[in-house]
C-alpha cells in the first residue's frame, strides 16, 4: 500500500492521519506496515482525504487521479 509516501508528500504525521480516522496512532501504523488490514470505511476516507482512488492506495493502478463520480 502507499499508505505512507501519500502522507510523507503532504507532510503528515502518523497521529494526525489517526485522529482524521478517530483510531489510536499505533493502529494506522499497522496500517501502514501492513501488520493489519484496513478497514474499507477507513480506506475510502482516506482515498477522499488524498483525492486518490483506492485501486492507487492498494497499489492496483500507477493512477494517482481519482475516477470520475457518477
Amino acid at each position: 500500500m502507499r499508505l505512507r509516501d501519500l502522507r510523507e508528500d503532504m507532510d503528515l504525521t502518523q497521529s494526525e492521519l489517526a485522529l482524521y480516522l478517530h483510531i489510536k496512532q499505533n493502529t494506522y501504523s499497522q496500517y501502514e506496515n501492513g501488520q493489519r488490514q484496513i478497514p474499507l470505511d477507513q480506506l475510502i476516507s482516506l482515498a477522499k482525504y488524498y483525492k486518490t482512488s483506492t485501486d492507487y492506495i492498494l497499489g492496483l493502478t500507477d493512477i494517482k487521479k481519482p475516477y470520475p463520480k457518477k
